[in-house]
């Protein structure tokens, strides 16, 4: 495709303004008349020696300094393990991330529930929580589950998922 030069300059100004090549394919159809594939517009501004730009992204904060975990709230998995059994309603769930997924999983980790119990759990690819409990069996009361779920999505947020 040949483009005259102020075709050509028209294009170099969207793309200068950021435009990306879908809305360069609609404003050559619109403004110029000029109808065109994905792929011919990508060719055309490859011709051209134009670059479009990258969206600008905004930095990421810098992460929070590691401090000591709050009460009732481990920072690890080794510390799950040294909190007291809880009678059943009466305190806090806690949920631990692994550092490190298990294989087949987009995040894992454990959970200790209000009884004392403890599970490990994983979510996959497709959006899939599993819970699979230490104890065979074992069905934590529909409290607990709402306290998981919203523990777990507090400690997903501050990660970035």
């Amino acid at each position: 495709m040949q483009l005259d030069d102020m075709q050509r300059a028209r294009v170099a100004g969207w793309i200068e303004h950021g435009a990306k090549l879908s809305e360069i394919q609609t404003r050559l159809a619109s403004e110029l008349g000029l109808k065109l594939t994905y792929m011919e517009v990508r060719f055309l501004v490859d011709d051209l020696k134009l670059v479009p730009k990258d969206p600008e992204v905004a930095p990421e904060p810098a992460p929070a300094p590691a401090t000591s975990p709050a009460p009732n709230q481990p920072a690890g998995e080794d510390e799950l393990e040294l909190l007291p059994p809880k009678p059943a309603g009466t305190g806090n769930v806690s949920v631990v991330v692994d550092q490190i997924a298990r294989p087949g999983t987009l995040v894992s980790g454990k959970v200790a529930f209000s009884d004392g119990q403890k599970a490990d759990w994983t979510l996959d690819q497709m959006g899939r929580l599993g819970l699979a409990a230490e104890q065979k069996g074992y069905r934590p009361t529909a409290s607990d589950v709402e306290q998981f779920q919203a523990a777990l999505q507090k400690q997903l947020s501050k990660m970035g998922f």
